[in-house]
């Protein structure tokens, strides 16, 4: 009897454990969905997680290769798989003890976008010509991925969304800026594109940088342990790394489009270390070097004291830390000094792409950036400023308004400029013997200073003083 029940225990305990090894399911984080777009010509990683002693195999639908492997003790895995040139849609057939296929996936150019909400504004949130933009938002090889909002105090490994079509009813809740440069790829370049926003309104560059990055920097410790909490979002390091970017790792993309830097205004000083630190910890997570381009703040009041234009300027100084970076400049595309979010959006999109067609695609001639202080020389009491990104340096107003010269005394005059070819040569009679000279210095200050590209010239000032 005893010997007829332990058999029967043995039975039991053989059927519960077959039924959960059946049940044992290939689980994807939310990054791998249907109409998903793979980066083309590399090798892509795809991971998820199941029980440890099943091997999971991956066929893609562009190949009659297969790639498997067999994960360790803690069930997860990442199996590197070829992409062709763009094209699709395919399947991916995954299978261990369970099969998931993913269907209608294209192969073509991959970008993240984020920064905090003028990154995030929508079509819906208004902007210029709203209702026929989004009807005309009917682009079925450009796909759509929006990251949910969450916050974390450890790097996660799931988050939240899905791919989508872009569609009208798709198009009018994601991010403005990053369809709109989508969208210019994607009828330059004649392929898929797919578009990830991961993006939080009202949020500082350090709840976006990862954790350890900024402790070891003392000024950037005191900054980030001095922040105010707010009750729109997190404001502490790392937290929205943790929650809205970590997951993303390490998912290949061409490259990242960052429009923040309002949340630091008050700490211009140290943002362009602050940037520097967030981009190479990202990169150092991905693993590669990918473009990295920003977009400069637009004019706004930010309650005096040059605060506003100090981060453009941290934007501008910036560059010089990030390789393989670039910015684009707002300032003109903005009539309302009173609104911290431009509307034209359009423009922003297309600057955007003009500079990754230009530098990461080499589909477009001409110019992606507004002007750039080079080289400052100074002689007999005048200020030579050489520029690049220059030829057509013109003014749209006569005389050239926005240039001051201070000299020993810290004290800043107005001063007359003239433009010599790729250079303004600026000089001021209250101001014999000048040491410091400034651009556009003013929160809302508009550019009068363009290419023949029409961009406009960064404000800039050349002396390191203490600002108000």
């Amino acid at each position: 009897m005893k010997a007829n029940s332990a058999s029967r225990l043995l039975v039991i305990m053989a059927a519960v454990l077959c039924t959960l090894t059946a049940a044992a399911n290939v689980n994807l984080p939310s990054i791998f969905s249907d109409h998903m777009v793979l980066q083309r010509n590399t090798e892509v990683p795809i991971w998820g997680f199941s029980k440890s002693s099943e091997t999971i195999t991956v066929q893609p639908g562009w190949t009659e290769e297969s790639y498997s492997m067999t994960p360790g003790p803690q069930g997860t895995w990442t199996i590197m798989v070829p992409t062709p040139e763009a094209g699709g849609p395919y399947d991916i057939t995954i299978s261990g003890y369970s099969t998931v296929v993913l269907k209608d996936v294209l192969i073509g150019e991959v970008w993240l976008v984020s920064g905090q909400s003028n990154m995030e504004w929508s079509a819906s949130s208004g902007i210029p010509n709203a209702e026929q933009e989004i009807a005309g938002a009917d682009y079925p090889e450009i796909r759509l991925f929006q990251v949910g909002n969450a916050a974390a105090t450890s790097p996660q490994q799931l988050l939240f969304g899905n791919w989508e079509v872009c569609t009208p009813e798709s198009m009018k809740t994601f991010s403005a800026a990053g369809y709109f440069f989508g969208r210019k790829l994607h009828q330059e370049l004649d392929i898929p594109i797919g578009v990830i926003n991961s993006s939080w309104g009202g949020t500082p560059a350090e709840a976006w940088t990862p954790a350890g990055r900024i402790e070891t920097y003392p000024m950037l410790r005191e900054i980030a342990d001095r922040m105010e909490v707010v009750p729109w979002g997190p404001v502490e390091t790392a937290r929205l790394w943790n929650g809205m970017i970590a997951p993303l790792v390490p998912f290949r993309m061409a490259g990242v489009l960052w429009y923040q830097g309002e949340a630091n205004v008050g700490h211009a000083g140290t943002y362009d270390d602050l940037l520097a630190e967030m981009v190479d910890g990202w990169r150092k997570a991905w693993g590669y070097d990918f473009p990295f381009y920003l977009a400069q703040i637009a004019p706004w009041t930010y309650g005096g004291n040059d605060q506003g234009v100090a981060l453009r300027d941290a934007q501008r100084r910036a560059l010089h830390l990030i390789p393989n970076s670039g910015m684009i400049m707002t300032s003109d595309i903005t009539d309302d000094v009173t609104d911290i979010h431009p509307r034209n959006k359009q423009d922003v999109g297309k600057r955007f792409a003009d500079m990754a067609l230009k530098y990461v695609y080499g589909a477009f001639d001409g110019e992606a950036t507004g002007p750039l202080v080079n080289h400052v020389g100074i002689h007999d009491g005048t200020v030579r400023i050489e520029f690049s990104h220059a030829d057509g340096l013109h003014s749209r107003e006569d005389p050239l308004p926005g240039f001051e010269l201070a000299g020993p005394d810290r004290v800043f005059h107005p001063a007359t400029a003239e433009i010599d070819g790729n250079s303004v040569m600026v000089s001021s009679p209250d101001v014999a013997h000048p040491v410091a000279v400034r651009y556009a210095w003013e929160d809302t200050a508009f550019p009068q200073l363009f290419n023949s590209a029409g961009l406009p010239a960064s404000s800039f000032r050349t002396d390191d003083w203490p600002l108000p």
